[in-house]
């Protein structure tokens, strides 16, 4: 019998966000240099939940202090760590080594500077809605489904609460806000989960503004339509 949500929370919770950061990337992390992928991690919550840092330490320490029996991998009460490169011998004192560079970051004060995102878990992690638009309404799919994409962000505006359509706004303003290349740009549409290419004839930090501006346009009330 798996374990139920809340106690999973509470034993793996935090440290499931932290080997999430490493799908996809090398575990190089180095005693006196952390992974990208573990940098990743620590710049995102040190920005949006510096309190969960501390739980992260405390749960990969006790995970690599306490790795599960045969009982409790036999129940599934347990957290199965992905496989991120590295042999079974080894998990142990890469979990703690995590654990050591997450306490010095804090005891230290160290707080890295905002950046543009590094790895596709960082893209994600700091633009879910803007990944969830871009995934849901501009996959491969998109050009049997709507007509253009005026009409596949109409059709996101007018089936999404007005809730997250104002996230999905200030994540497009954040992500303009980084004034990078062009190419970078690109690069971020496809982590984040689009598989079409931006109209003709704008770049894609001009249609990502146009998208911003189309979302922001007041809706008309039900009553006034027609």
């Amino acid at each position: 019998m798996s374990m139920k949500p809340l106690e999973f929370d509470r034993r793996y919770g935090e440290l499931d966000q932290v080997i999430s950061a490493f799908l996809g990337q090398v575990a190089d992390d180095e005693p006196d240099k952390p992974s990208d992928a573990l940098q990743a991690y620590l710049r995102h919550t040190w920005h949006t939940r510096p309190w969960a840092l501390g739980t992260a330490e405390q749960q990969l320490r006790a995970y690599a202090e306490n790795p599960p029996g045969r009982l409790r991998q036999r129940l599934g009460e347990f957290y199965p760590v992905p496989d991120v490169g590295l042999p079974d011998s080894e998990i142990q004192d890469w979990l703690r080594q995590l654990a050591d560079h997450i306490k010095a970051s804090i005891e230290e004060g160290h707080v890295p500077p905002p950046s543009v995102p590094e790895t596709h878990w960082e893209w994600r992690t700091r633009f879910p809605e803007l990944a969830q638009f871009l995934g849901g309404w501009f996959s491969q799919d998109m050009p049997d489904e709507f007509a253009d994409h005026d009409a596949a962000i109409d059709d996101y505006a007018n089936s999404t609460d007005r809730q997250l359509v104002a996230r999905l706004i200030g994540e497009l303003q954040e992500l303009l806000a980084l004034g990078v290349e062009e190419s970078d740009y690109a690069l971020a549409l496809a982590e984040l989960g689009m598989e079409v290419d931006v109209p003709t004839p704008y770049s894609p930090s001009a249609w990502l503004g146009l998208v911003a501006e189309r979302l922001s346009a007041p809706t008309q009330p039900d009553s006034d339509k027609g």
